[in-house]
């Protein structure tokens, strides 16, 4: 906890990554790109299955799901960073800070709900296909979707609201590339235990359980699939899960390690660890959106084949 006299604050030091002026210009480039890449990829995706109706299956329902909220979650952070990289001034308005913190939360709420969706998605296409169009209906979906939708948007304003309400020194320097709940609370001067505990009990719910929920998917699933004879049929089903497992261990791995650690730990190497904290952050921030359309795209016959449609009816016309 912080100490200072008069504890108001309307704005922020972003420090981000600190370079030297010979590298600035490259990491700006490798970050524009990263963030076109993630926009351009999940926008084109996402048209893509609203587009073929080959592709309006459960299991593309919530990757379109999946592809809003990747847009919104680079997008929510990555034109900032854009911004303080290229210039001089890493401020940021407290407004302005309060509401990436918002949308960033929401995000990854989203993300993890929908993901464990699609694994229970995959459960049961798998373990149970002849009750897999009665379970996964239409209505089942939207119910699923809806729901991931408001537990997002009550914990995301749960915790907004949490730290809206701490009290912050005058000159606040975010040790972070966004403003991050746990770099936030560390530079207020109030007292956050009782939100660090709130905090990892929201951990615990929702990280942990639902990664121990797509675990133990996957453990059926995996015994489902041993259970088939053939090489060639393990291989097949196996394949129409590989993407989401993909996915599920890019972003559940730096979720893991950053948010269920204990913030009891120091270390004197600490500038170290925080310089390892935003490399990994970047991972689920960064490398996670911009590759869900390349993962869920490159290797699955149903997108290529559309791909290939919608290219043959383009050429067609010419």
């Amino acid at each position: 906890m912080n100490i200072c006299e008069n504890a108001t604050v309307q704005e922020f030091h972003i420090v981000a990554f600190s370079n030297s002026g010979n590298m600035t210009c490259i990491i700006f480039i490798g970050f524009l790109f990263i963030y076109l890449l993630a926009v351009v990829g999940n926008v084109l995706f996402a048209s893509l299955v609203s587009a073929m109706p080959q592709l309006h299956t459960p299991m593309y329902f919530f990757l379109w799901n999946l592809s809003i909220v990747d847009v919104t979650y680079i997008s929510a952070i990555f034109p900032n960073l854009l911004s303080i990289t290229l210039a001089s001034n890493k401020k940021i308005s407290f407004p302005g800070c309060i509401t990436q913190l918002y949308f960033f939360i929401f995000c990854v709420d989203e993300e993890i709900l929908i993901l464990t969706c699609m694994a229970y998605d995959r459960y049961v296409a798998i373990c149970s296909p002849l009750y897999y169009p009665l379970v996964m209906s239409k209505k089942m979906c939207t119910i699923m979707a809806a729901l991931s939708l408001l537990t997002s948007t009550l914990n995301s304003l749960m915790f907004t609201f949490l730290t809206y309400s701490l009290s912050f020194c005058p000159s606040s320097e975010i040790n972070h590339f966004f403003c991050e709940i746990r770099a936030l609370m560390s530079l207020s001067n109030s007292d956050t235990a009782s939100r660090e505990m709130v905090l990892f009990i929201e951990d615990i719910c929702l990280v942990f359980c639902t990664f121990l929920f797509i675990m133990f998917s996957y453990f059926r699933i995996i015994s489902s699939i041993l259970k088939i004879r053939s090489l060639k049929g393990r291989f097949k089903t196996f394949s129409s899960c590989s993407s989401h497992l993909m996915s599920v261990t890019l972003f559940y791995g730096p979720i893991l390690f950053l948010y269920m650690k204990s913030n009891s730990e120091h270390s004197p190497d600490e500038d170290k660890l925080i310089s390892l904290d935003k490399l990994i952050s970047l991972l689920y921030v960064a490398a996670v959106p911009m590759s869900n359309p390349f993962v869920y795209s490159l290797r699955n016959k149903e997108v290529l084949g559309a791909i290939r449609k919608i290219a043959n009816i383009k050429w067609n016309r010419f």
